[in-house]
């Protein structure tokens, strides 16, 4: 028996046969090639192929309720738009009389390269993008294989590496867990990897391709791969399979049930969503209500902004399916590492301290009304509360408050109802907890984002995974600003709930309810798991 160590991507464990994909090997011929013209034609097909494909993947991805999985396709079939992108590949065609397949080659690289010589992290990481594409037009040009495909057997998929597209083609009912020799937490290819819902080690450095075909046991919580295992671990592992089915089980008795502790505590326990069709993943796992529906999606899935209408289709379509419980829409978040090229953002060093969320929604009245008068609309069809997010200043909010109210006058004359709603903030920077007082002033509730609160309060890039050591969620200052709000929130009278990773780490759910938190929202498969929790717990102590 072999026992490999790498990271925990996703949790769970399994035992199956072990499949190794090969990424596909080119050998470009690096010759004269006099016609031109037909390299060039060769390589717009590819390229308008490989689009279509990643379109065909974003819709698929919309309907499968996977909106992180649709941006990072939608974004994708943009890049491949890139005129700079474009003209770079045709240099090196018509200007060195090459191949198609080399100047994709060497011009993708190129701009790659230029890409990650820039100092703003942000944009660094969209080399990543740039050199995944690159692969998928070379396959269409060559002729090689997507992606990995071993039948409909169960199988448990090893690889160096896998790009996000690769992961897409994925038959999900045949690939029962993942382990990748390299692999990164923050690519899209890891995030879509979490989504599939099944265990994933990463970084496992002994894997190697003599390992095919062989029994394997995939620990993602532990981290754990071990090859040919012995009798006493297939045991140890089949009981521990036992008890993850026993405990799945037992959660699906917790729907219907109050999330509520033994000495008689009541919590609000509520779902965060990122498109309409999230939905019906909240229904199935009993949220309380919708916590945090990010309305970036709506600005991330297209190449224009989108409508007033059909963003109101959006919001409607959430508020009423979820009626009588209530939906948190938060206004746009984007700019930072969320770009958005119609919007014409200036580049910036520092992108998550520029221009993003409520202030590019304050310096763009119209692009902001357009939002306000949706959600407005909405809010006749159910239980609604706007949440403004970044908010650093009384200034700030009472601008937000005055252009809301704006927009709800419009709509009255003009005869379109309104129903009643509630105005909250996102506290996410040092600043706004030292001013929470003063917010809570002119605010119905506060919902603590701690992702953001995190990064900001230790100086630190959260996307940078160079410095994952250095991030700590469970800072002390962290979790004295968490306290300091919530108090100052009831001072005031203000529910307040925590929306960020941090509300779903049950390590904390003990302390946060005695803090007096009123709410926690999480991703819709962690409510269930969550409201054991908070029932097990007895305060009385």
């Amino acid at each position: 028996m072999l026992r490999i160590e790498g990271k925990s991507l996703a949790q769970g464990a399994v035992i199956g046969k072990m499949r190794f994909y090969r990424a596909p090997e080119y050998e470009i011929d690096e010759g004269d090639f006099d016609d031109s013209e037909a390299e060039i034609e060769r390589f717009f097909t590819a390229m308008e192929a490989v689009k279509q494909h990643q379109l065909a993947l974003a819709e698929a991805a919309e309907a499968a309720s996977d909106s992180e999985g649709a941006s990072v396709f939608t974004s994708h079939a943009a890049l491949l738009e890139d005129k700079g992108l474009i003209a770079r590949v045709v240099e090196f065609i018509t200007g060195m009389k090459r191949s198609a397949e080399f100047g994709v080659k060497v011009g993708f690289t190129d701009v790659a390269d230029d890409i990650r010589s820039l100092p703003d992290p942000y944009i660094m990481r969209r080399s990543d993008d740039i050199m995944e594409l690159e692969h998928e037009v070379l396959v269409e040009l060559m002729g090689a294989s997507g992606g990995p495909s071993f039948g409909k057997d169960p199988f448990i998929l090893a690889a160096f590496d896998l790009t996000a597209s690769e992961v897409a083609r994925l038959d999900r009912k045949s690939v029962l867990a993942i382990v990748l020799k390299e692999g990164n937490f923050n690519t899209h290819a890891a995030i879509l990897a979490k989504g599939l819902g099944i265990p994933c080690v990463i970084r496992a450095e002994d894997l190697a391709y003599s390992f095919d075909g062989k029994d394997t046991i995939v620990d993602g919580t532990e981290g754990l791969v071990f090859v040919e295992p012995d009798e006493d671990t297939v045991a140890e592992y089949d009981e521990v399979m036992k008890k993850n089915r026993e405990f799945t089980d037992s959660l699906l008795r917790l729907r219907g049930k109050m999330t509520v502790t033994k000495d008689g505590r009541e919590v609000r326990l509520y779902a965060n969503i990122s498109n309409p069709y999230d939905v019906e993943t909240v229904l199935e796992n009993d949220a309380s209500g919708i916590g945090l529906f990010r309305s970036d999606y709506l600005f991330l899935k297209d190449r224009e902004y989108p409508s007033e209408e059909e963003q109101y289709l959006a919001y409607r379509k959430v508020v009423e399916e979820m009626k009588p419980r209530s939906v948190i829409i938060r206004t746009v978040d984007i700019g930072s590492d969320k770009s958005v090229p119609y919007l014409q953002l200036p580049k910036e060093e520092n992108p998550a301290l520029g221009l993003r969320a409520i202030r590019i929604s304050l310096t763009r009245r119209d692009f902001f009304k357009c939002q306000l008068r949706a959600m407005l609309r909405a809010s006749a069809f159910g239980h609604l509360r706007i949440l403004f997010p970044m908010i650093t200043s009384l200034k700030e909010l009472k601008e937000c408050k005055q252009i809301l109210s704006e927009c709800e006058e419009e709509l009255k004359k003009e005869k379109v109802a309104v129903g009643g709603y509630k105005i909250g903030v996102m506290i996410e920077t040092p600043a706004s907890v030292f001013i929470v007082d003063e917010l809570a002033t002119e605010a119905d509730f506060f919902s603590v984002g701690t992702n953001d609160l995190t990064q900001f309060t230790l100086a630190i890039d959260r996307q940078n995974p160079d410095l994952d050591r250095f991030y700590d969620p469970h800072h002390p200052a962290v979790i004295e600003e968490i306290r300091m709000t919530i108090e100052a929130g009831h001072r005031h009278g203000c529910l307040v709930g925590i929306c960020g990773e941090l509300a779903g780490d049950t390590s904390l759910t003990e302390t946060f309810l005695r803090m007096g938190v009123d709410e926690l929202s999480v991703n819709p498969q962690f409510v269930l798991p969550l409201r054991q929790k908070i029932r097990d717990l007895d305060l009385r102590s």
